[in-house]
């Protein structure tokens, strides 16, 4: 099994919000949009598509059709192979239309004793879930910054804790991805 390292971009927000990870290479597709969203904190609730030239993985729809390549049956090696790509774009929630770029980085052997996937960097907070995409979020990071303005209480309430877009919850999105390594595991063969 060989690793490579992901730089995932959430684009085109301010302040940056980026993850560094370690996955194997040949990852399924379905697997990594998991290790995504436990890395960037989102909660697994929308559709998603990873898209490189015309052709896209995911979860087909049967309410609302699509072209989508199923994701279970895709690995990023395949990806990767087939195309030739050193990025991938990522999108989360087709209504809020989140956009990431998937930087495809160093290929590596595996540290002998280490767990993969593997969070390695984390900058910035990610926006909550359903709060109405880019303009959603920078109108809910206005009103949560100032306790004067009209929508600071509800939006208050609406997300349930204090929200600063500068300071992620590292160790928390590493322990996510812990758990999807330890679940992902590869059993020992019996003997």
């Amino acid at each position: 099994m060989s690793v490579v390292e992901l730089k995932i971009i959430l684009d085109d927000i301010e302040p940056e919000v980026t993850r560094t990870l370690q996955v194997p290479l040949d990852i399924r597709l379905d697997r990594l949009h998991l290790t995504v969203q436990a890395a960037m904190g989102w909660t697994n609730s929308h559709l998603y598509a990873f898209i490189v030239g015309g052709a896209s993985w995911g979860l087909p729809d049967p309410n609302f059709g699509g072209e989508d390549l199923p994701a279970n049956k895709t690995t990023l090696c395949g990806v990767v192979e087939d195309t030739g790509t050193k990025a991938l774009d990522y999108i989360y929630d087709f209504g809020d239309g989140w956009e990431h770029t998937l930087k495809i980085g160093k290929i590596t052997e595996p540290v002998p004793g280490e767990l993969y996937p593997r969070l390695t960097d984390v900058v910035g907070t990610c926006p909550p879930e359903d709060v109405g995409g880019m303009p959603g979020y920078y109108a809910f990071v206005e009103a949560i910054d100032d306790p004067d303005h009209p929508d600071h209480d509800d939006l208050t309430e609406w997300y349930g804790e204090s929200f600063d877009p500068s300071q992620p919850e590292t160790d928390s999105l590493k322990l996510e991805v812990l758990k999807l390594a330890k679940r992902w595991k590869p059993k020992k063969p019996r003997k």
